[in-house]
This record gives C-alpha cells, sequence and structure tokens, in this order.
C-alpha cells in the first residue's frame, strides 16, 4: 500500500473499504476495498473527508483481484453461459438457456484446494433455467501472483470445469403395463404423471400402448415404438421380481444392453436402463413413480433429456445421497435427494 493524495488518486486502486455516513439516511461502504477510482468519485471522496487514499501499489507480477477472477472465469466457463461484468473482484456465470448443470467435482476440488483462491458452483447435475446463477469465482486477497495463477491453471487441466447441455431428447412412447390397465378395469393413473414431469424438460408422448402382461406384447410394443421414431421409450409398471411381473424380462427381449436393473435409490429400487444400439435409452419404472414425489426417475430423466449417457456406474454412485426422507412437504429439488 501507499499513502497518496486524493485527488491524484485517479486510476488507483483502494486497499479498504471506505463507509459514507449520511444522517438518517444511510450508513455503508461508498467504494468498496479493490475500487478503482474515477474521475467522478473524487469529489465524493472528498465530501466524506478523505483527503488521502491507500491504494495499491502495482507491481510487477502481481495481479489486482478483478484479473484474477477473470482468470478464474476461463477455467469455469463453457458454451451456453455468460459471465457477469466483474465486481469488487467477483465474477458469477449465468445460464444462457434451460438444461443439465455439471461439475467435475474432482479438478473443482483442486482448484479450490489452493489458498487465495474460491469457485462456488451449484450441485452437479442441477436441472437450471436460463438465467439462473451457476458459479461464482474471485480471489480472497487483493492480489494475487501470476505464478500461482499459471498453478492453479494448471491444476484445473485443459476443458472447463462446468458445463450446461440443453435438452437434446424431445418425443418419447410409453408402454403401459398391466392387464387390468388394458381391460380397462382400473384407470391409468400413471401415464399423466410421466407427461407432467416429461412436460418440463419439453419432451411430449407421440404415442402409447397397454399390452396387458404377457411379454411378447410388450416386447413388441417397445419395437414398435422404436420404430415410430420415439427418441425415449418408457415401460411402467410389473417391474418387481415377482413370477408375473414380466416387464423386465420383456425389455431385455427386446435386443436392448441392459446397463442395470436395480439402483441404490429410494424410491426406485427396481428401476431398470437399456439402451437400444442406435443410442434410444428404454427404462422400465417402477410403480413409485406413479405416487412418489421424487424418485430415481426424476435423478435420471435430465441425463437422458440432455443426450448424456449413463452408465452403470452412473447410477451406482446415486447411492450416496439416494435415500429419499419422505418430508410431510416435498420441496424436492431443494433437498438432499439425490445430492452426492
Amino acid at each position: 500500500m501507499k499513502l497518496i493524495e486524493t485527488k491524484e488518486a485517479v486510476g488507483h486502486v483502494l486497499c479498504h473499504d471506505l463507509t459514507q455516513i449520511i444522517i438518517g439516511q444511510t450508513k455503508d461502504a461508498r467504494f468498496r476495498k479493490g475500487h478503482i477510482v474515477a474521475p467522478e468519485d473524487i469529489p465524493v471522496l472528498l465530501s466524506m473527508g478523505k483527503e488521502h487514499l491507500y491504494v495499491w501499489e502495482r507491481q510487477e507480477g502481481m495481479l489486482h483481484e478483478d484479473d484474477a477472477a477473470e482468470h478464474l472465469r476461463a477455467l469455469c466457463q463453457n458454451d451456453n453461459m455468460h459471465p457477469t461484468p466483474v465486481k469488487e473482484g467477483k465474477i458469477e456465470l449465468i445460464a444462457d438457456c434451460d438444461g443439465l448443470f455439471q461439475v467435475d467435482v474432482a479438478r473443482l476440488n483442486a482448484v479450490n484446494g489452493e489458498d487465495d483462491v474460491m469457485i462456488a458452483t451449484r450441485h452437479t447435475n442441477t436441472v437450471v433455467a436460463k438465467g439462473d446463477k451457476l458459479a461464482g469465482t474471485r480471489i480472497i486477497p487483493l492480489v494475487i501472483s501470476e505464478e500461482k495463477l499459471r498453478a492453479i491453471e494448471a491444476r484445473a487441466g485443459d476443458t472447463p470445469l462446468l458445463s450446461l447441455t440443453p435438452w437434446k431428447r424431445k418425443t418419447c412412447g410409453l408402454v403401459t403395463t398391466g392387464s387390468e390397465v388394458s381391460s380397462g378395469l382400473i384407470e391409468d393413473t400413471f401415464t399423466p404423471v410421466l407427461k407432467e414431469k416429461l412436460a418440463g424438460f419439453g419432451i411430449s408422448v407421440i404415442a402409447q400402448h397397454t399390452p396387458g402382461d404377457e411379454s411378447a406384447r410388450i416386447t413388441a410394443a417397445i419395437h414398435d415404438l422404436h420404430t415410430k421414431g420415439a427418441e425415449i421409450i418408457l415401460c411402467t409398471g410389473g417391474m418387481s421380481v415377482d413370477p408375473d411381473d414380466r416387464t423386465p424380462a420383456a425389455i431385455r427381449t427386446a435386443g436392448v444392453h441392459i446397463v442395470s436393473y436395480g439402483a441404490p435409490v429410494l424410491p426406485g429400487a427396481m428401476f431398470l436402463l437399456s439402451y437400444f444400439d442406435d443410442g434410444t435409452p428404454v427404462l422400465g419404472l417402477p410403480g413409485c413413480v406413479m405416487y412418489a414425489k421424487a424418485t430415481i426417475f426424476d435423478l435420471v430423466l435430465p441425463r437422458v433429456a440432455a443426450d448424456l449417457p449413463v452408465t452403470r456406474a452412473d447410477l451406482r454412485a446415486l447411492g450416496h445421497g439416494g435415500l429419499c426422507l419422505g418430508c410431510p412437504e416435498c420441496h424436492y429439488p431443494i433437498c438432499p435427494f439425490g445430492k452426492g
């Protein structure tokens, strides 16, 4: 720091907050640490009784917090997001579209493991809307060495820490199993729930079959929807291990690749995920999806809608945080369910 006359301070960087007090109106920081003094600031500063100021004396190899924030922003920013103007050493990233927000958590932790820097983000695999805040970056001190920033950049790697993938799959075909539904003995209460959830991602149902409980008819329905070009195929009901629940076997017979039958999530343990060779996902949804507010389907659907592959390892990782607490008033997704 160095002390200079306020009248000579234009272009210099303040080293601490300066509080302005106006009786009966305000008592707050009028100028924040890191503020670059502009010509119009001089009369205000003098009216505050500041005839001298402590400012940052620029040194070779050191960066001001505003410049350092740009470096951290560059480590994070990817397609479909934009930065806010730097303010008080902080930059935030904002979503440019609806989609699935993801974070490379291991590399984020590596960066945040360094002293004097911070990057704060939403949880990975979060559904976001256009305009949502995604992350914020800044350094802790007023200045930081360029050498330290270069080491942090090397630790972060060559690709952005964040990604935002817009919704891509737009059509769905439904296979509603159960003889009680196909015969009209009971009302189909599963389909309205699915249509509402799918609509949240811009997905429409283009066809629906009610094949009853016969495996061959269920398999034929899956093939028909695939032929019709449904980008997602959902099979509802008959997903338990009971002998008369035949949906899992019928899905297997359709010639898909089974990623997993079963997931470490409650509700939703009897979930099945599979893919045709062309990448079309076929999901077997247990009955809990019909009546529980948040289930395995809510955790997997965003990734499927974004056309991001879901692996067996991805499903296994859901076990940490995969227990719904069944709160009397559900606040999902603002809750710990699905957040490992």
